[in-house]
């Protein structure tokens, strides 16, 4: 083991930062199998990059708060252990490339200094919780969602209950009924409402992205605050025990409520409710930490260009319901910027504002709190490090994933035509500078990180096959999406496949004959008049792949023909017994079990019982050569196999004793009883393995 240490004061902190290390080494070793060693790294926010030998790192920042102090850490930590890049993501996020995986431990305790986690940033875990960047100053919220989501973010942090899933499962907050955080969109959606006085919120459930997207469910249209997070609980416990595990590509959530309908998913949350300690958690908004905003006299600035001033306070000031302060929007390039500017911009946001940006969900950044006699010095600042540019939010702030860039699953450059469709917005349409009802998302795959599928126009990275088989890089066009507000949305339709090559004519195809048949009307509602195969026909001809180019064969960014290829980021491990790290798994849930209990948190201790019985299981099944998928699944096929056929003597069948959890209130003494269930079943099927190796 490595004896690496860290100076961390929370012990629970350093405990996860050791353990990581510690399984680092185990892995190069050979003793830890490379699927679970790649599910431990990415619940720790270590991700495969696209690139041999080297690890993106992403950073949890819950509905993209960052304070002054944090920022400059972050910028610190990308300098010392990457190449002084900071990428913010469409949820709220920040990456970091190019890192090598001995030295995450260090990264990571780094970061913790300032209380920045990379826990659960990846992997199939709760996401980070994302809201409408404005929150707290948006004048139209009934309320600030801050406190709720962060108090979110808190309890479901490290809780046992999501900690396997089969998939990863997001949140978010609306500040309004604008509903500027996509709840449709979203695993659990909530959008804030205030009914007779009582503050709630509107719930949405199912929703997803992805190659099938799906429009989540209202599950409730008022559910007061304190139910919040008991609901939640309840959601993921039902995902955990049901949810798909054998195909990555149908275990979402927005699967398991296609295959069983709203109504059973919601009675077997509220059945659940009974296992659960907490039946409401009481949210202390007044307690909650916002930052105050620093009284300073405005210096006195002298505005060169006054035309370039007026058209940035146009495109990039917002207005916030605090009187005398406006937020600013600044519009980042493909959400790249470099370390250098990330320390300027702290010491501006600490000296002049509140000491905090927010990123947003355009991968942009948002200064809060700024007095608006402040604005010159602001604009004089921030030009100095490139951050004017008009445009926040507007049509020509194209959202983007890196793509082929560094993510293994990318197909064609993302980041390269995002960036000359901003040249071509710029250049040729700069009436678009100003217009925030178009929205224009890219991704580099269908797995949709840029969002593409719910944009106005999307671009989505796909290949192109010729006749005589020569591969070159292609866009599918995707036209008619938007968000309707309060919940509601439409995800836009696949029009046609065209080479990358021919995006921007397409682009101009599109605003072209939207400029010439509409006026004062929205995007969407020109699509819809219009139709698909209207634009099917406008199109067409682009998508021939018989007329190629040799330009056509090389993909936006690069200087080299184009290769279709998945990226190989993850080291290869040796083979090891798999069953005998699902019992070591099962030996650590006990003792995680264990610690829960000597520290009173029952519900926790119940639920690593549990997590290691169904592990239990699913080892023996295996090898026996079974096929496991869900929980549910694997429960019921130990009793089928050996209950049932008498292979194994229990005083009940496996389902009776493990569906206690279900049935029993998270007390200290069924959790004391429920643990020495677990370690009893271990014990027992160990016992089952070994005959199984002695007779074999």
């Amino acid at each position: 083991m490595q004896s690496f240490r860290t100076e961390i004061e929370n012990p629970i902190v350093e405990k996860d930062i050791i353990e990581l290390a510690n399984k680092i080494e185990l892995f190069k070793n050979g003793k830890v199998d490379e699927e679970k060693f790649r599910s431990l790294r990415l619940a720790r926010g270590v991700y495969g990059q696209r690139q041999l030998g080297v690890q993106m790192i992403r950073i949890k920042l819950p509905y993209g708060k960052v304070l002054s102090n944090q920022l400059r850490r972050i910028a610190d930590v990308s300098d010392e252990y990457s190449r002084g890049r900071l990428h913010i993501t469409t949820r709220q996020d920040i990456q970091i490339h190019y890192v090598d995986l001995n030295r995450t431990p260090e990264l990571w305790a780094e970061l913790e200094r300032d209380d920045v986690t990379l826990r659960e940033a990846c992997g199939n875990t709760v996401r980070n919780v994302t809201a409408s960047e404005t929150a707290g100053i948006d004048v139209n919220e009934p309320f600030d969602v801050s406190p709720y989501a962060d108090a979110v973010f808190r309890f479901f942090l490290r809780n046992p209950i999501s900690q396997e899933m089969g998939r990863k499962f997001k949140v978010s907050f609306s500040a309004s009924v604008a509903d500027t955080g996509l709840s449709y969109m979203h695993d659990l959606g909530f959008i804030a409402k205030i009914n007779n006085g009582v503050r709630g919120f509107k719930v949405m459930l199912g929703g997803g992205l992805g190659s099938q997207p799906r429009h989540a469910d209202v599950l409730y249209e008022f559910l007061i605050a304190d139910k919040i997070i008991p609901l939640m609980e309840g959601v993921l416990r039902i995902f955990d025990r049901y949810g798909e595990r054998k195909s990555r590509a149908k275990a979402r959530l927005k699967f398991l409520i296609k295959d069983i309908g709203l109504e059973a998913f919601k009675e077997l949350v509220v059945a659940e409710q009974d296992a659960i300690t907490l039946k409401t958690v009481a949210i202390d908004a007044e307690a909650y930490a916002v930052s105050i905003p620093v009284s300073v006299n405005p210096p006195l600035v002298e505005i060169k260009d006054k035309n370039a001033f007026d058209l940035w306070k146009s495109t990039n000031i917002i207005p916030q319901k605090q009187n005398g302060f406006v937020a600013i929007g600044i519009k980042v390039l493909l959400g790249d910027f470099y370390t250098d500017k990330a320390r300027l911009l702290a010491d501006l946001v600490e000296n002049y504002a509140a000491g905090e940006i927010r990123l947003n969900l355009r991968q942009n950044i948002l200064i809060p709190f700024v007095k608006k006699d402040l604005l010159p010095f602001f604009y004089q600042e921030l030009e100095k490090l490139g951050f004017v540019e008009a445009g926040y939010n507007k049509a020509i702030d194209i959202t983007a994933c890196p793509g082929t860039d560094t993510c293994n699953l990318g197909i064609s450059s993302s980041t390269g035509i995002a960036e000359e469709l901003e040249r071509v917005i710029k250049i040729e349409y700069p009436q678009y500078l100003e217009n925030a009802d178009l929205v224009i998302k890219i991704s580099g795959c269908m797995n949709a990180c840029g969002q593409h599928n719910m944009a106005n126009i999307g671009f989505q990275g796909m290949s192109i096959r010729t006749k005589d088989k020569l591969v070159a890089p292609a866009l599918q066009v995707l036209l008619g999406g938007g968000n309707k507000g309060n919940g509601k949305g439409v995800f836009a339709d696949k029009v046609v496949k065209i080479p990358s090559k021919r995006g921007p004519e397409a682009l101009r195809r599109i605003l072209d004959d939207f400029e010439q048949n509409t006026t004062n009307k929205k995007f969407e509602v020109y699509y819809v008049e219009k139709g698909e195969k209207y634009f099917y026909n406008l199109l067409k001809d682009l998508s021939s792949a018989d007329n190629l180019t040799q330009d056509d064969f090389i993909d936006w960014g690069s200087e080299n023909a184009y290769i279709k290829a998945i990226g190989i980021g993850e080291c290869a491990g040796v083979v090891i017994d798999l069953i005998a790290t699902l019992f070591l798994e099962s030996e650590e849930k006990i003792e995680n079990a264990k610690e829960s209990y000597a520290n009173k948190v029952y519900s926790s201790a119940i639920y690593h019982a549990y997590s290691s019985m169904v592990n239990s299981a699913k080892a023996i099944l295996l090898s026996d050569n079974v096929s496991t998928n869900t929980q549910a699944g694997i429960i019921r096929q130990f009793d089928e196999l050996f209950v049932e056929s008498k292979q194994v003597s229990m005083r009940s069948s496996f389902s009776e004793l493990i569906y206690q959890i279900r049935d029993n209130a998270p007390s200290p003494e069924f959790a004391n009883a429920y643990i020495r269930n677990a370690e009893e079943f271990l014990v027992l099927v160990r016992t089952l393995r070994n005959q199984e190796i002695i007779l074999n």
